[in-house]
């Protein structure tokens, strides 16, 4: 028999149930392939029974039932599995075949993979998908970067199963879907948007945290104040599921939240965000804050420790609640503007860093829908870019430098003040810190370098001499006239 499947898709966990259900909605015939075969039977038994998903109990039965080129779309674990199935495909795979990883890889492996299967004859995709699982079910956000040769092959499904946006220069349903890049350029920008997506969860835990401890609301009352805002320039996913999370009740009627222990988790992508950011020299200080907050959160037990021997005053903040309320949410807002601008900077770098042609505006509709961070905010972002394709940072466009300016009382008086009461608010004090930084136009790294140069003769440049000359002080009298070499970390 000839063969039928448009594309095979190996794992069978949530998100590659429901990629496959997704396909199969949008007229695509996929084989589904798992290592414990006995998920295979089970996912055709109730999940796909009545579909036309066909299944494989070996790699071989898989690759047998795909048309030409073969495409095979890995939905395992990041790290060794990838390559283990990579091994695998490959004897079993022609020429022009394309091999997919849908996974949360590191970008640097992606890289590494690209080459590799190129060098067999193959071609290669890695591609971030964002959305979790009624993204992946009902259209998430994809983001493929590799073998730009691939991309004719796999677009058609990619953005039939997407989610569509409108793109706010044509009014047109856009998909969530385009080329970004050679060799890893996909999966950075969706490590960069798992950052971001950090930022953006530890901002709206502040807030909750100012209104909670600082204004003494409980849960409905949050519910009231989160519902409100998701009607406004934070409409966001996240804004709306904390909505919804404020008000779910626990079996005895009692917020759930309020029973949830206070230790979050973390995957890695935030982790890998951070330290690429630190390789290129890029201060994503906001998403690195979110980082570090989840660590802190995961201290429990000495937390505990910690408030008995440093108790608490009051953290009540004083005043006019609806003006805190309102002030609390200029704070997020100008604070999110801040976590956007700096993982754009990222990109920005990173492109640079490998050559890579990145659509920042494209990057704004790719996000507009499926994915976590999904927002109206970004639409803002898009219209930025479709302004000014070359814009250097998103503080420089119009809308943002008037959104900030509007913002910037109320965050001053949202950090002061819970720094005052004790209230730990990180992101939010550090966007204003980079945000200062930024716009100072003389900080104190004058007399950083002067240290610098005291003790260890690492040269410092000068004001009155043109960029790019280094100069050495002997500065005791009886130093050297040898000064270190300039060199970046």
């Amino acid at each position: 028999m000839d063969p039928q499947a448009d594309i095979a898709v190996i794992g069978l966990a949530v998100m590659g149930q429901n990629l496959i259900l997704n396909m199969n909605d949008h007229g695509y015939t996929v084989v589904a392939y798992n290592r414990t075969t006995s998920k295979v039977d089970e996912f055709l038994a109730v999940e796909a029974k009545g579909t036309r998903i066909l299944g494989a109990h070996s790699l071989a039965e898989m690759v047998a039932q795909l048309k030409k080129p073969r495409r095979v779309m890995l939905m395992v674990k990041a790290g060794s599995a990838v390559d283990d199935f990579i091994e695998q495909l490959l004897p079993l795979l022609e020429p022009g075949d394309i091999v997919i990883d849908g996974g949360n890889s590191l970008f640097q492996d992606t890289i590494r993979r690209t080459k590799y299967v190129e060098s067999k004859g193959l071609l290669y995709i890695g591609t971030g998908v964002s959305g979790g699982e009624e993204g992946a079910r009902h259209g998430p956000s994809i983001m493929p970067g590799g073998s730009p040769a691939a991309w004719p092959h796999v677009q058609p499904i990619f953005q039939a199963i997407a989610a569509k946006a409108t793109d706010p220069a044509t009014g047109a349903q856009e998909p969530c879907c385009d080329w970004v890049g050679e060799g890893g350029a996909g999966h950075y920008v969706k490590m960069t948007h798992n950052g971001i997506e950090y930022g953006d969860m530890q901002l709206i835990c502040e807030a909750y945290h100012l209104l909670k401890d600082g204004l003494g609301m409980s849960p409905d009352e949050m519910h009231t104040v989160f519902k409100t805002w998701n009607e406004g320039e934070l409409q966001s996913y996240l804004i709306e599921i904390t909505r919804d999370i404020l008000a779910k009740k626990d079996d005895d009627g009692s917020p759930l939240v309020d029973k949830i222990l206070d230790t979050a988790g973390q995957k890695g992508t935030g982790k890998w965000t951070v330290i690429s950011s630190q390789d290129l020299g890029i201060p994503i200080t906001l998403i690195a804050e979110a980082v570090y907050s989840r660590c802190v959160s995961a201290l429990k037990d000495t937390r505990v420790q910690a408030a008995k021997a440093y108790k608490p005053g009051n953290t009540r903040l004083a005043g006019d609640r609806d003006a805190w309320i309102e002030d609390i949410r200029k704070a997020l807002y100008a604070s999110k503007i801040i976590s956007y601008a700096q993982g754009y900077m990222l990109m920005r770098a990173a492109a640079q860093e490998h050559k890579w042609n990145l659509n920042y505006g494209g990057i704004a509709l790719m996000w507009r829908g499926g994915c976590i961070i999904r927002s109206r905010f970004l639409g803002d972002i898009k219209a930025a870019f479709e302004k000014k394709p070359k814009l250097e940072n998103l503080l420089f466009d119009p809308f943002f430098k008037k959104a900030i300016k509007g913002c910037v009382r109320s965050w001053r008086k949202v950090v002061s003040g819970a720094v005052k009461k004790g209230i730990p608010v990180p992101a939010f004090s550090t966007a204003l810190a980079f945000f200062d930084g930024f716009r100072c136009e003389r900080l104190p790294a004058n007399l950083l370098q002067a240290q610098r140069d005291y003790f260890g003769a690492h040269t410092y440049e000068r004001v009155d001499q043109p960029r790019g000359q280094f100069f050495h002080t002997n500065w005791t009298g009886t130093g050297g006239r040898v000064a270190s070499g300039t060199y970046t970390v």
